[in-house]
Parts: structure tokens; sequence; C-alpha cells
């Protein structure tokens, strides 16, 4: 009588690791936003089955439909992808028992207190948990601290009573999304890559290497989450100190664009960083605490990173008060009841992503202090529900018109969007405050222009 034997951890890996490379492997992936939707296209462009799962069924339906609601991953691109078959879009999370590899985009925000808030990896992981099966691979994706992935992923997944390493794999990747840029879309960005277990790096090694140019192998998933932190807080501690240089050197009257400008013609030991309005995006505002609430476990204080955040933090008070200065010197009018135009309400230039932007924080500071306050973004027409700011939810853009140039008090450039004539602004507004150095690039230095 033959003696039939149970596959073990290798060979179920081996079946996962073959279906992998024949492109035959399902690939789910939950939360489609910013990096999980271009993430979602590239995989489903390297020929793999891809099912994108996400709770706002809105995104769902317009993904099915071809559609696009992120504006630099056009539905040009996604509309061929979904008639092909090899990207579809759901809101039910039954689906996940299908797939073979399980992708985690989830956000990880900050609570009231700055403390990192990882409901939504926790509630994901549960929901997985609910529908695991031997064989699968799991990978998180989102920022957040060393141990995350062994802390809170892995017990909601063995729940199960299937076991990382045993029956499933487990594995930490940090996502490296930059949206807007032209250069480093996700295919050319190599990704770093920890697993739980020989077995579950190297087929998530696999995996990514069948859609990005590079993997780079980490030992742990706690030393590919600390990486991720570390990439963040290093622009973090940078920014910070241009922006603390920008308070310094405008106190001596010397431009602190000019110096940065002719400092990196260092062709060694110097790289460009550039001072802002404070920092917005998902990452950099948000990292560098993740490191700073998990070294307190050790009994560790972060005085370096705290400092650096700090100083962003106060930019928008910086700018505020350089406003202040400025309507009040060249103009003789207090910032009560004055209007002033806001340009740009996304963080970063050419993105319609307004996460944490310092937009809303200043619309708020100016308003508080009684100012009439509007803003134009070509591209952010209407200001979307957020956590910190719910009251701005539901304002839309203003036509920058000439007469709305020249009706305002102040025009405060926060993002340098490139769709926005700067060169019109500055013939037109009495008073343009650029925090962007915008006014410059564009070969605009009239009298009207302050630099904050």
């Amino acid at each position: 009588m033959a003696i039939q034997r149970k596959s073990g951890p290798s060979a179920v890996a081996g079946k996962l690791r073959r279906r992998i490379a024949a492109r035959s492997a399902k690939v789910g992936i939950i939360g489609l936003g910013y990096v999980g939707l271009p993430l979602a296209c590239l995989f489903a462009e390297k020929g793999f089955a891809v099912t994108g799962f996400d709770v706002d069924a809105d995104k769902t339906d317009k993904l099915n439909a071809g559609r696009s609601y992120i504006r630099h991953i056009p539905g040009k691109r996604i509309a061929p992808l979904v008639k092909a078959g090899s990207l579809k879009a759901s809101a039910d999370f039954r689906g996940l028992k299908a797939m073979d590899c399980i992708i985690i985009c989830v956000p990880t925000p900050l609570s009231k207190q700055r403390e990192p808030d990882l409901s939504f990896v926790a509630d994901t992981a549960a929901e997985i948990g609910r529908h695991l099966k031997a064989g699968q691979l799991v990978v998180l994706e989102s920022s957040t601290y060393p141990g995350t992935t062994d802390e809170v992923v892995r017990p909601a997944l063995e729940t199960t009573k299937l076991k990382s390493g045993r029956d499933f794999f487990l594995a930490y990747s940090p996502e490296r999304e930059d949206p807007g840029n032209e250069t480093y879309g996700t295919a050319a960005i190599p990704k770093v890559v920890g697993g739980d277990g020989a077995a579950a790096l190297e087929l998530a090694l696999a995996l990514y290497g069948a859609v990005v140019v590079k993997t780079v192998p980490a030992s742990s998933p706690a030393t590919a989450e600390a990486v991720k932190l570390t990439e963040n807080i290093f622009r973090s501690v940078n920014i910070a100190l241009v922006n603390e240089l920008k308070v310094i050197f405008d106190a001596m009257g010397i431009d602190v664009w000019e110096v940065i400008d002719a400092a990196k013609t260092k062709p060694f030991g110097f790289m460009p960083f550039y001072p802002g309005p404070g920092l917005g995006g998902h990452c950099i505002p948000i990292d560098p605490f993740y490191l700073t609430w998990k070294a307190r476990e050790f009994g560790i204080t972060t005085r370096f990173i705290e400092l650096a955040g700090e100083i962003n933090t106060l930019m928008p008070r910086y700018v505020v008060d350089r406003l202040v200065a400025a309507l009040s010197a060249r103009a003789g009018k207090a910032i009560k009841g004055a209007r002033i135009l806001v340009i740009g309400l996304a963080y970063k230039k050419n993105v319609d992503d307004m996460r944490e932007s310092p937009a809303l924080t200043l619309i708020e500071m100016l308003e508080a202090q009684g100012a009439k306050v509007d803003y134009h973004d070509p591209i952010i027409t209407v200001i979307k529900p957020s956590r910190e700011h719910p009251h701005l939810a539901g304002r839309r853009s203003k036509a920058l018109t000439d007469a709305t140039l020249k009706q305002s008090d102040a025009v405060l450039i926060v993002t340098d969007h490139d769709a926005v004539d700067f060169k019109r602004i500055g013939k037109l507004a009495k008073l343009v405050v650029d925090t962007r150095n915008t006014m410059a690039r564009a070969g605009w230095r009239g009298r009207n222009i302050v630099k904050a």
C-alpha cells in the first residue's frame, strides 16, 4: 500500500513560485489609492490577473468601468486592462480566497495625539485572515514602524491556525511611490523586500522581480520597515534644515534659494533640498513620528527627528507672519478683512493629492485672523473631506481671472502647478507672497514679490 505524503512548506512554496514565474498567479491588491492603483496597473500590464479590493464602492465601480479617479493615472491606461480582463476591482473581500498573492496598500495615518493609527492595517489583516488559505503570499506595503508585520499582521493571519512560513508566506515591501514623477514610475523604482523566513523572501522577490527593474533583499520585515522610515526621515530632516536656513538667511537679507542653487554646483558632499510652506503628502509629515513612537518602547528619545518635525510644523506660522508683515508694510493693511488668494491646494505640484497639504493649514490660520480666503487650483477644483480639516470640505477653486487677481490684497503661492500662469499673477497682483521661489523661476522679479 502506497504511503501518501503531505506537501511540506517547500512544496507549497515551489508551487506558488512556479505560478509566479508563469504569471498565472492571481494578485489581489487591497487599497486602491495612490499606491495600490499604480501597482495594480503594473501587475496587470506585466501579464498577471489582478483584482483590486477597496471598501470604497465608488472607486471599484469606476475602475470596472475603465475610468480613473487619480489624475496621473489616466483612464486610457486602465481601460485596456479592464477590457482584456487582466484588471478588475471589487468591494467584496470574499474574493481574497481566490488570490495567490495579496498585497496590502492601506493608509497608516497619525492620530490627533501624533501616535500611529494602524487601524486600517489591523482591520485589513483581520479581513485577510477570514479568507486565508494555505499557499498564499501576503505582503504589507503600508508605511509603518519596525515590527508591524511581525506584531500586527502575522498574529491576525495566524488566528486561522495556519502558520507563517509553513502554510502561508508573509513579507514586507515598502511602497516608494512619487505621484506625478515622470522619470521614476512604479516599474523603474527598486523594491526592498523583507520576508518572514527564507521561503517568503524568495517568493516576494520573485513576485516583485517580475514587474520592477530591481529587487533588494532585506534580512527581515523589520529591516525593510526601517528602510522606509529612514528614507523619509532623511528627507524630513534635510527639509527642516533648509527651512531653518531660510529663516536665518532672510534675517540677513540673503536669498536661501540662490544659496542652494550655488551650493549644488559642488559635485560631491552636497544634495539640494528646498524650503517650503510646510510638509505635505502621505509620508514625510507622518513616517518620522512612527519611529519616534516606537523608539519610546526602548527608552530612546528621538531628539533630532522631533526637532526636525517641530521646525517643519512651524513653517505655516512663519509664512503667515511674513504675509501679515508684508501687507502692513507695503499696503498699510491689516490681515483682518484682507482678501487673500491661495494658489495651489495640492501638497506638491501637478498632482491632485491634498493629503496633509500645508495649504489647508494656511487657509485655517489666515481665516482665524479674520482674512477672507479663496483658493485657486487647476487640478483640485473642490476640497474633499479630510480628518484634520472637515469644515473646509466642499469649497471650490476660484477662477483665476484678471478681476480676481486685482481684487485680492495678497496672492499666496503654496503649490507651483505648471498650469498656473505665474507671470500673469506677478503682473496683476498687488502683493505676491511666494513660498516656492516660483516667481523667480518664472523670470518675474517685480517689487510686489515677497519670498516666504
